[in-house]
Formats: C-alpha cells, sequence, structure tokens
C-alpha cells in the first residue's frame, strides 16, 4: 500500500510519548489561517512511499524508540484523511515491532469504517480543538466544527488515550467565556483525557506561506503574553488535571 507524505523525523520528542518516529502525511481537511505547515495541505504534493519503505525507516530507530517508550505518530496535514494507509502502519507497528501508536489529528473528519478501524490500532490521539464556537471555528480554520466533536465523542469511548490540544491565537481564541466552555467540554470527555497542551502560537511557519507565494492571513499579528496564557492555563485548571504550558 502506498500513500503520499510531506516528510519524516526520526527522534520527535514533542509528538506523543516518549521518542518518536513522525510521519507527516500530505493533504488536510482544515485551512487554519496560524497553520505553520501550509505546505502540507495539497493531498497530490509530496511524494509517495509504501508502509513496507516506512517500517524499514523505523527499524533503524526501533532500541531508541523502545528504550524511551516511544513509537510511531501519524501527523501531517491531516493523516485520518489516508485512514486505510494509518491502520495497516499502526497494525505493523504495533504486531511486528512492538511499539505505540499515536494519531495526531485535528478530528475534522468523517466517521468512516477506515477511520474507526485505524483507530483500533491507535494507543494515543492528540486531538487539537481550535474552537469551541462554530462560527469562530469556521472564521480561523475555514471549516465547521460538528465533525470535531463527534470525533471526540467517539474516541471517548475507546480504549485509548487522549491529549487534548489547543492554540492560543491572540484575538481568535483569547476570549476567556470561549475558554471556560472549552474547559468544561474537556472534562466531559471523561477519564480518557490524560493531558492538556496549551501551545501559543507562534510564527515560525510564516516564510512557508511565502515561499509559495501566498499572503499570511495573520500577518503582523504577535504571539500571546504570558499573562494571557497563565490566564488560559488557571481556566483550563479549575476543571481538568495535568494542564501543561
Amino acid at each position: 500500500m502506498k500513500t503520499r507524505i510531506h516528510s519524516v523525523e526520526s527522534m520527535g520528542t514533542v509528538d506523543g510519548p516518549g521518542i518518536r518516529f513522525i510521519v507527516f502525511f500530505q493533504g488536510c481537511s482544515m485551512g487554519c489561517k496560524f497553520c505553520h505547515n501550509r505546505d502540507t495541505w495539497d493531498r497530490h504534493s509530496g511524494h509517495e512511499v509504501s508502509v513496507d519503505e516506512l517500517i524499514e525507516k523505523i527499524k533503524a530507530g526501533l532500541p531508541f524508540f523502545k528504550n524511551a517508550n516511544g513509537g510511531v505518530t501519524a501527523s501531517g496535514g491531516e493523516p485520518l484523511l489516508h485512514a486505510e494507509f494509518v491502520e495497516e502502519l499502526f497494525r505493523r507497528c504495533k504486531e511486528e515491532l512492538g511499539i505505540t501508536t499515536t494519531l495526531d489529528t485535528s478530528g475534522c473528519i468523517e466517521l468512516t469504517d477506515s477511520v474507526k478501524a485505524a483507530l483500533k490500532y491507535t494507543d494515543y490521539v492528540l486531538l487539537d480543538i481550535k474552537h469551541m464556537v462554530d462560527e469562530k471555528h469556521k472564521n480561523l480554520t475555514g471549516r465547521h466544527n460538528d465533525l470535531v466533536f463527534a470525533f471526540a465523542e467517539y474516541i471517548k469511548t475507546l480504549p485509548l488515550e487522549i491529549w487534548i490540544r489547543h492554540v492560543v491565537v491572540p484575538g481568535y481564541t483569547t476570549d476567556m467565556q470561549d475558554v471556560e466552555a472549552l474547559a468544561l467540554y474537556v472534562k466531559s470527555l471523561g477519564e480518557n483525557v490524560k493531558r492538556i497542551d496549551i501551545l501559543p502560537y507562534h510564527m515560525m511557519g510564516i516564510y512557508k506561506w511565502e515561499e509559495m507565494g501566498l499572503p499570511y492571513p495573520l500577518e503582523g499579528l504577535e504571539p500571546p503574553t504570558p499573562e494571557i496564557l497563565n490566564e488560559i492555563k488557571q481556566i483550563l485548571e479549575k476543571y481538568n488535571k495535568n494542564v501543561y504550558l
């Protein structure tokens, strides 16, 4: 089986537990204004790769992954646009290599049989909830958030760990009433949620937009202040454990 990916990272340390081999898939189901991986949106870009090729690359670092309680992470773009490929990759990682699997997703995807099959071989889901308010979500990402919540409600019933991610974008996700709604919603997802990561908006991906000849939607926007980040952290901690900034 083959599909198109953007790149791989052989020693990732922030996209799931331990040291991880990260596959960045081509294609995305959103169009976030703050995206730092703009070059992953086009599903037809990147290069073609097979599951066999990836397994061989993963084997090269297998001692590191096992010793550091690591494994493989599917990221992107949106990896679940390649659900059948992810299912086979994750199944082989678990059955042949004995390492954990992590899915880094926006959740903005139809719950097809292929998606559900991929989740059967997933140990951790890093779910990035962009915004609780639908019209604000659409303004920020170009998509409604109904699929995201349907995905979240489904995965909370599965035997896997959920790590929530939330990007703090000044003027877009810094209304504290919206943050309170997020805090309450994450609490409703139950014991499967093991941590919440607050991710400050940054400008490190602007050059990718420029290289593609595209105007950057948030031109001139500065990262959030420490005061705003700490206020958001305090609100999330009112209802949830293990909030990280």
